[in-house]
């Protein structure tokens, strides 16, 4: 795997934004099944907590990158469980399935090489004494 920050940064801009197209659109078209939630709750539900670390995301920051995959492993697991149990949706969940991999793996690369580049991380105990 490369340790180039560049990379990665390209990797999760290449797979976020595309997953947050995906999520409005999937989630943004209208159904006629009984139970649904209507269409804004249902995009507000789905869209805002993609739009949470959009600023850092934009601007670079490790830490933003760091803390970005705790929001995306909730889609990851709904792509999942979605890939499981409705086949007519599977399409949209491997999709789903795709772009969260790629940006976990793009926002975890480069909050860690960018972050050593910077100074930034945990000192280690040892470092201590």
């Amino acid at each position: 795997m490369p340790t180039s920050p560049r990379f990665y940064r390209w990797l999760t801009q290449v797979c976020y934004w595309p997953l947050l197209i995906l999520v409005a659109l999937w989630h943004g078209m209208p159904t006629d099944a009984p139970g649904t939630l209507p269409v804004y709750i249902a995009l507000f539900l789905w869209v805002l907590p993609l739009l949470f670390p959009l600023h850092g995301l934009v601007k670079g920051k490790p830490y933003t990158h760091a803390w970005t995959n705790f929001v995306l492993m909730f889609y990851f697991l709904h792509g999942l469980t979605v890939v499981y149990t409705h086949p007519d949706e599977r399409v949209w969940s491997i999709l789903e399935l795709i772009f969260t991999t790629g940006a976990f793996i793009g926002a975890t690369g480069y909050a860690r090489y960018q972050g050593r580049a910077q100074g930034l991380g945990l000192k280690k105990l040892k470092d201590y004494d």
